[in-house]
């Protein structure tokens, strides 16, 4: 594996993709709290609504009636994952690109909620996925990046490793 410095090419050149996908998380959460009144929800297709919801609380609204302190705990869990994964991009050499892709999405959901959360105290979801009377929890595009970037370093983890010389 060449060493990034060596090559002179890292994987922040991921960085576009991560740019990119802030930039339309927080786009089409302005088009959301412009164009719904909270709880107002509108059906897309069979299953699938966008709903416009307030998340106090993280991953399935997990602590999200905690009495606020969960607001700064959250962010700060996050901005500590994008220092880490900045660094790791950085390291990381490009022709590693799965891991970067991965890196990049985490930190691209990751920015793009913690803006919520420092900007409104919540984050905006719209998202509805359900089956009959059960709803998903909703979600967001930042919540789709980190998805994403988690089961890619899933699959990497699981499917993409190097084969081992053996040495006699």
């Amino acid at each position: 594996m060449p060493d990034a410095n060596t090559t002179g090419r890292t994987g922040v050149q991921f960085l576009w993709l991560s740019l990119v996908l802030i930039v339309l998380d927080q786009i089409s959460k302005q088009w959301v709290m412009h164009s719904f009144e909270l709880y107002e929800s509108i059906a897309l297709l069979p299953n699938l609504n966008f709903t416009y919801v307030h998340n106090y609380g993280a991953a399935f609204s997990f602590l999200s009636d905690s009495g606020g302190w969960q607001r700064w705990f959250f962010t700060a869990i996050a901005i500590a994952v994008s220092v880490v994964l900045v660094i790791w991009l950085r390291r990381n050499p490009a022709n590693l690109w799965r891991q970067n892709l991965a890196f990049a999405l985490i930190l691209a959901g990751a920015i793009g909620n913690v803006i919520d959360r420092i900007v409104f105290g919540y984050v905006i979801d719209f998202v509805d996925v359900y089956a009959g009377d059960w709803h998903w929890p909703a979600f967001n595009v930042a919540d789709m990046a980190i998805t994403l970037g988690a089961i890619l370093m899933l699959l990497e983890a699981f499917f993409e490793r190097e084969p081992v010389s053996e040495s006699k």
